[in-house]
């Protein structure tokens, strides 16, 4: 069972060919925490002969030192490399080991089982064929485990093994056996996962990995090596539309102008007819080039540069699709999203999301529902928090090529990425395009804003004063608009409390409803910018992302953020509204400055001290600038 061939000494060309003639099967090892993840995967090395003698030699070193099984080798060893995870005895980062047996290759992932790491295990899952889902014999099926059940099930794996291990410290039970899978089975049909292979294992003692334990008489199935080695999950993204997402545009020499990426589905051969997505554009293979020259066809995982007979524009993103059965395109879609971060999605924040090789901003809705794993409960929600799952609607700022995850892992699956950081957020699976997507387009018309400016006689651009409550934005931006309105320009002035009577005053004064709030006032002001008008927004937008958002729907010039800038304990002294007192009384709750953070501009336009400048040269301050931007006169 075990790989040691003898071919490896006689024929070693011989031994590489068998080897690259053996399938290879992807598999996660998953569970909550001290089940038994790492340690039944040291154990699958070691029984494989894929440990060299000097790491055994190490092995044996470190498990006396920081092992936890005495005298005897701590295969959990083998896989946790972190020194922190030494220290603890718990996985954290995903470990991936190769190993082989006469059958088959095998990469498997060793994921976290702590709540805290669930996101790791997401990484780990999505390229896996199969599921191995460990349970502690005397612990039975744990939250963790439903979670990662949920997971593995929403992340495409069909397949799963349940491992009941440590059977040895139950004296090898069946009926504890037989509960835990009644129990398992229970849940897992709830979530459509049916494919189950249920295995009593004892990873530290091999018993049922390699072959059948004599210490589990009453157990008739495969031993785990056994069912890794036939489980049938053959490749069926052949038989499907060729899909390859543009990696890279090649441009050796000026006469070869090549398109690089991974076919993702199907075959694809010269001659072939295929489509561009999004743009529509439709062209022939001409030729299919690999580093070994040009190939007669190429197939789902294989790495290939596609020259095309026609000169039409394609690049990184695009998708090279079969012309008959293009990819879809929209910029709307439903998804559900796997929430990664400690600070909660909030639904209006502007974010950016990566499918295949193509990167887009993108806001979220508020949620539909989120995800109780325990009782698959569907709870409302008005953001996501950590590890949390729910179902959700998302707007991108353009148009993609995808399919639903359900038909493509790699068109349908994204990862959420902070625009600030570029931390990864959270992934998202594509369920489908909503329809009005498809339905709602841009209508044409007539009287543009160069019109309306040229009527007016003067441009037209958001002023955006932000800042602490009592920093004196109101005060400047109705001083600004008063010598504005004295010049003959049009303008229109948003301020913070005038909107929240009206156009905002569904909303309260948590991180969502402020994103909401700075959403809502930024999309009007573009209305207003558009019909020619000189807007003057008054409002503390504490975030700086919504700033961002709010800038990103201007034109360039068109908005000019100002910071008035002032010490808290000053604003507090001020105080006009009474406001700063309720917050420190506990009267006002999520109150900026006290226990809401403000974000200060890092690089704002102009820069107000209201401590050193008085609200008449602040105002001064922005004419003028106005006059240099040549948006007034």
């Amino acid at each position: 069972m075990a790989h040691r061939s003898d071919l490896i000494a006689a024929d070693i060309d011989e031994y590489l060919a068998q080897h690259q003639r053996k399938g290879l099967l992807r598999f996660i090892t998953c569970g909550s925490v001290d089940d038994g993840k790492s340690t039944l995967i040291g154990r699958m090395l070691y029984e494989s002969h894929m440990v060299f003698e000097d790491h055994l030699t190490a092995l044996a070193i470190d498990s006396k030192r920081v092992g936890t099984q005495g005298d005897d080798l701590d295969f959990a060893l083998l896989l946790d490399g972190l020194q922190a995870e030494r220290e603890q005895g718990i996985t954290i980062d995903v470990a991936y080991r190769f190993f082989s047996t006469d059958k088959r290759t095998f990469i498997v992932a060793d994921t976290p089982g702590h709540e805290q790491y669930t996101r790791n295990m997401v990484t780990g899952a999505s390229t896996a064929d199969v599921a191995v889902l460990l349970v502690d014999a005397r612990k039975g099926v744990l939250t963790q485990t439903r979670r990662h059940s949920y997971l593995v099930h929403l992340l495409g794996i069909r397949t799963a093994v349940l491992a009941v291990n440590k059977m040895d410290l139950i004296d090898y039970d069946e009926s504890v056996f037989a509960a835990i899978v009644a129990d398992y089975r229970s849940f897992a049909a709830q979530i459509g996962l049916t494919d189950i292979t249920p295995i009593p294992i004892s990873a530290l003692r091999g018993d049922n990995l390699v072959k059948p334990s004599a210490a589990t008489p009453w157990y008739r199935g495969p031993s785990l090596f056994e069912f890794l080695e036939d489980v049938d999950v053959a490749d069926r993204s052949t038989d499907v539309p060729f899909r390859m997402p543009v990696q890279l545009v090649s441009r050796p020499t000026s006469d070869f102008r090549g398109l690089m990426g991974t076919v993702v589905a199907g075959v694809v051969r010269p001659g072939d007819p295929v489509r561009i997505a999004p743009s529509g554009r439709t062209s022939t293979v001409e030729r299919v080039v690999t580093m070994d020259g040009d190939r007669p066809a190429a197939r789902s995982g294989e790495s290939i540069t596609i020259t095309l007979t026609d000169e039409i524009d394609a690049s990184r993103g695009d998708v090279i699709c079969a012309s008959a059965d293009p990819v879809e395109v929209a910029d709307q879609f439903e998804c559900t999203v796997v929430w990664m971060a400690d600070e909660a999605l909030l639904p209006g924040r502007p974010y950016r999301i990566k499918l295949a090789t193509r990167t887009v901003g993108a806001t979220f809705g508020q949620p539909k529902h989120k995800v109780n794993v325990n009782t698959l409960e569907h709870l409302a929600a008005r953001t996501l928090g950590v590890n949390d799952i729910g179902v959700i609607n998302v707007a991108l700022d353009r148009p993609i090529p995808f399919e639903p995850y359900a038909s493509s892992r790699d068109l349908g699956g994204f990862i959420i990425i902070d625009r600030e950081t570029n931390a990864t957020l959270g992934a998202g699976l594509i369920h489908f395009s909503l329809r009005r997507s498809q339905n709602v387009h841009l209508q044409a018309v007539e009287v543009d804003r160069v019109a309306r400016r040229s009527l007016n006689a003067h441009g037209s651009a958001m002023v955006w004063l932000t800042g602490l409550s009592g920093s004196g934005k109101s005060t400047i931006a109705n001083e600004v608009e008063r010598r504005l309105y004295a010049l003959g320009v049009h303008t229109y002035l948003l301020d913070g409390d005038n909107v929240r009577h009206g156009l905002n005053r569904d909303l309260g004064f948590t991180p969502a409803d402020r994103v909401e709030n700075i959403r809502r006032v930024a999309e009007v002001g573009r209305l207003m910018v558009d019909a020619g008008l000189v807007v003057i927004a008054a409002f503390i937008s504490p975030y700086r992302a919504e700033r961002a958002l709010a800038r990103s729907l201007f034109d360039d010039g068109e908005f000019i953020e100002v910071h008035v800038d002032v010490p808290v304990d000053v604003a507090e002294q001020r105080d006009p509204k009474g406001l700063y007192r309720k917050a420190r009384t506990g009267q006002l709750a999520n109150f900026t400055g006290i226990d809401s953070p403000y974000e200060v501009p890092e690089h704002p336009d102009l820069h107000i001290d209201t401590t050193q400048m008085s609200a008449d040269e602040a105002a001064e301050l922005i004419i003028r600038s106005l006059r240099e931007r040549q948006i007034i006169g």
